[in-house]
């Protein structure tokens, strides 16, 4: 039971992919098996092996020093306005993206991370047997960012076919942003994040390429990366670090918006039915919870914090997991941590099409077409991953 259960999740992966492909003799079973391979090894390899252990810890140790930089920035500005003992969460998680945002920027600036993001996808489409567009859009997602990466091909929007589309979509709402990655590991386990955004690189490719299979043509797979040089270097770190700052300020109100409406949603419901909304969305998702190898026991609980990524985001999710995280075993925790690492998430939709429209009006509606199912391939990869650490932790 311990193997099958979570077995039975990985064939109701696949099977609800199946139902939404669109051409199914299109489907590279074999790039496929392959990728779904390099995970389970990826995941033995981060989350049960000694090298592993020290390479999370020394990405742990990165973060850990650049948080203690960000806020360091952070206590100049805003010193004295907590009391000893205190935390702010604005404060200690969110305004340290600014710091990030800028790192990123000057990275980008020197031709660093194009460099890594351009070389990187080109040996990702030889295993995901995509284009080169594909792949490298899938890295500079996770680098830059679910709405920034598209200006990184903008040149090329015009050019893309809706089944293309549909792929860098997918790569940018089932991976997160480097900018914020910091934030997510003071919330949980940063093993759990790092494990999470590599297996949600191929997890990504895994489940378009079911659901939106396609060829491409050896002249349509050419890869123009949109060079931003020509700002100067201050104008570069200003603009990168005020786009830190939005960054902050967005997600502080969406918690703020989305955490007061739960609350106000559960207490009604608790009024009028005798359970929280969360409660009640935790059944809903708690067979999904299980076949993902959480206890039954744990299950309804998982589910309801697997709801509230989906209807919310992520720092909500993040937040609700930390309040019930002592009560939970080891195993349930690591599979829900890694479940809520990724932007499918309803308000993605609205991002990525609006990120869209401000460089191509067409393709805007045509991802604003495939929205919803946009976010049901991108949950999908969140279930495949936490599935895959759920049979290997």
């Amino acid at each position: 039971m311990r193997y099958l259960i979570p077995f039975c999740g990985l064939l109701l992966v696949f099977g609800l992919a199946l139902i939404m492909s669109k051409n199914k003799k299109e489907i590279k079973y074999k790039n496929i098996v392959l990728m779904l391979i390099i995970q389970f090894v990826l995941a033995v390899v981060l989350l049960n092996t000694k090298f592993g252990y020290v390479l999370i810890k020394g990405i742990t140790n990165v973060f850990d020093h650049l948080l203690s930089y960000a806020n360091t920035g952070v206590s100049f500005v805003f010193g004295g306005v907590l009391n000893e003992g205190e935390f702010s969460f604005f404060l200690g998680v969110l305004l340290p993206i600014i710091f990030i945002s800028s790192l990123i920027g000057i990275l980008q600036y020197f031709k660093i991370l194009p460099f890594f993001m351009k070389w990187i996808g080109l040996f990702l489409s030889k295993v995901s047997g995509m284009g080169k567009l594909e792949s490298y859009n899938a890295v500079a997602s996770a680098l830059v960012g679910q709405s920034e990466v598209f200006i990184t091909v903008k040149k090329q929007l015009d050019k893309i076919s809706p089944q293309r589309m549909y792929t860098l979509c997918a790569s940018a709402m089932s991976t997160v942003s480097m900018s914020v990655v910091g934030a997510y590991m003071t919330m949980i386990e940063p093993k759990y994040v790092v494990t999470a955004i590599v297996l949600n690189l191929f997890g990504g490719f895994i489940i378009a390429s079911i659901i939106n299979p396609y060829s491409v043509e050896e002249s349509e797979d050419i890869l123009t990366i949109e060079d931003e040089h020509k700002q100067t270097f201050f104008q570069m770190l200003g603009e990168y670090i005020l786009d830190g700052f939005k960054v902050a300020v967005i997600v502080g109100a969406m918690l703020i918006g989305f955490v007061a409406l739960m609350d106000l949603i559960n207490s009604l419901f608790e009024m009028s039915i005798g359970i929280s909304f969360q409660e009640l969305l935790g059944y809903i998702f708690a067979p999904v919870a299980f076949l993902m190898g959480v206890p039954w026991a744990e299950a309804i609980t998982a589910g309801g914090i697997m709801a509230t990524k989906l209807v919310t985001n992520e720092f909500v999710a993040m937040a609700s997991l930390g309040e019930v995280a002592k009560s939970m075993s080891a195993h349930t925790l690591a599979i829900i941590s890694v479940f809520v690492v990724s932007f499918a998430n309803f308000a993605s939709i609205g991002i990525i099409a609006g990120a869209v429209k401000g460089l191509n009006e067409r393709q805007a509606d045509v991802v604003a077409r495939f929205g919803l199912k946009l976010l049901y391939g991108a949950t999908l990869v969140s279930i495949l991953t936490a599935t895959i650490v759920g049979m290997v932790i």
